[in-house]
């Protein structure tokens, strides 16, 4: 089992910046991807990144250039810089780990982004 825990959210300003954490706990050794996803009300969860144990991350095109993932593997951490914000930005964001073969979601944070 892992547990995981998000913080850093809130409410910013257009163009503002914000950095989100998620300290994972419980059987880490066995996680391999980490990664950040975010749900807009009345929308599906989306992917926003991930990185996987090596470092390697992958993004979604519209955070390209202003979103940075990355990723402490010795405090179980993996974070979501995200700079220039805008009100499409707005969402609940989730933290995610998978292991194998299962996977485990936070419980979400709040990101309000205003114009």
């Amino acid at each position: 089992q892992v547990q995981l825990l998000e913080s850093g959210g809130g409410l910013v300003q257009a163009g503002g910046s914000l950095r989100l954490s998620c300290a994972a706990s419980g059987s880490t050794g066995s996680i391999n991807v980490m990664g950040w996803y975010r749900q807009a009300p009345g929308k599906q969860r989306d992917l926003v990144a991930t990185i996987t144990r090596n470092g390697l991350s992958n993004y979604v095109d519209s955070v390209k250039g202003r979103f940075t993932i990355s990723r402490d593997n010795a405090k179980n951490t993996v974070y979501l810089q995200m700079n220039s914000l805008k009100p499409e930005d707005t969402s609940v964001y989730y933290c995610n780990a998978r292991t194998m073969p299962f996977e485990y979601w936070g419980k979400g944070i709040l990101v309000t982004v205003s114009s």
